[in-house]
C-alpha cells in the first residue's frame, strides 16, 4: 500500500508523543491520521475512522493498549478483529513484551520511534 492512502489511527495518553508521531507520519506521507487518548476512545474512533493500521501506546488508562488489543481480537466484526497493530512503548521490559507479542500484532517499537523504524514498521504491515 501506498503510505500516501493509509489510514492510521496513533493511540497515546500522553500527548506530546501523539504529536510527536502524527508529525512524522505527516513526514512519511501520511496524511489520514486519527489519534485517540486511551483504548476506550480507540474504540470508539475504529469504527469512524477505519484505520489500516494503528499504532498504540501500552500503559495507559482507563484501557491499556493490551486489552484494547484484546478486545479488538474478540470483536464480531471481522474487519475489526483482525486489524493490524503495532505497540509502541517506552518500557522494553521482557514481562511486557512476553504480555504483547502473543496478541497477533505487527511489531513493537520503542519509544520514542524513529522516523526510519516507523517507515520500516508500517510498511512491512501495510504490504
Amino acid at each position: 500500500m501506498n503510505l500516501n492512502l493509509a489510514r492510521i489511527l496513533v493511540v497515546d495518553d500522553d500527548e506530546v508523543m501523539r504529536t510527536f508521531v502524527v508529525n512524522n507520519l505527516r513526514r512519511l506521507g501520511i496524511q489520514s491520521i486519527e489519534v485517540a487518548a486511551d483504548g476506550v476512545a480507540a474504540l470508539r474512533a475504529m469504527v469512524a475512522f477505519k484505520p489500516d493500521l494503528v499504532l498504540t501506546d501500552i500503559h495507559m488508562k482507563p484501557m491499556d493498549g493490551l486489552d484494547f488489543v484484546r478486545q479488538l481480537r474478540a470483536h464480531s466484526n471481522p474487519l475489526v478483529n483482525s486489524m493490524k497493530v503495532i505497540f509502541m512503548s517506552a518500557d522494553a521490559s521482557t514481562a511486557t513484551l512476553q504480555d504483547a507479542m502473543p496478541l497477533g500484532t505487527f511489531g513493537y517499537i520503542v519509544k520514542p520511534p524513529r522516523l526510519e523504524t516507523l517507515q520500516a514498521k508500517i510498511e512491512l504491515a501495510l504490504k
